[in-house]
């Protein structure tokens, strides 16, 4: 009886392990319009107020944040940026997020401040603002600081507020795994 469902149970096993890496594998497109490629994660990576924010936010609704990167390949010049997309709740509010030294990585080996920079006009964004709301920029980021940001066990993202207080965000699942099949899936690991 046992061995009558085995097959049954490592199909069914090897399907969820599918299913699960699928979230973290890029998403290429071709914008016809301008010719440049760009792999994105299927969604972006969400995050959320840390507790000690949540605290001082008590009884509103908090923030969110969500990033992504991003490959931009124009006729084989290959460059990289990362998405940010700020949903504000109720509380403290989010400064410009496109001034500069107004976003900071925080990860293993201490902070990371991020570039803004202007994203390609394509045909078709790469990834959707998850809310209607808030605001949303593209910030400078090389190979070299994806790798970076994939290996660090500490990934942490401090927005400036309104009031010069800061903002500081986690993420709500594993963002290692997904940065690490991302770079997997666009040949950037040497594993």
């Amino acid at each position: 009886m046992r061995v009558a469902n085995f097959p049954a149970i490592l199909v069914l096993g090897l399907l969820a392990g599918c299913v699960g890496r699928g979230q973290s594998k890029p998403v290429q497109a071709l914008d016809e319009r301008t010719g440049v490629t760009l792999a994105s994660l299927k969604q972006p990576i969400e995050l959320v107020q840390t507790a000690q924010n949540a605290a001082l936010a008590f009884g509103k609704r908090a923030s969110f944040a969500y990033l992504g990167p991003i490959e931009w390949d124009r006729a084989g010049t290959v460059t990289y940026s990362l998405w940010m997309h700020v949903a504000p709740g109720n509380g403290r509010q989010a400064a410009d997020i496109h001034v500069p030294a107004a976003v900071t990585l925080v990860l293993d080996d201490g902070p990371l401040t991020l570039t803004p920079i202007e994203a390609p006009k394509l045909g078709r964004p790469a990834y959707k603002p998850v809310a209607s709301w808030g605001q949303v920029a593209y910030f400078a980021l090389t190979a070299p600081m994806l790798e970076h940001m994939a290996a660090s066990h500490r990934l942490e993202l401090d927005v400036r507020a309104t009031d010069d207080s800061t903002l500081r965000f986690s993420p709500t699942h594993d963002a290692r795994a997904a940065l690490t099949e991302y770079l997997r899936s666009l040949g950037l690991t040497g594993d």
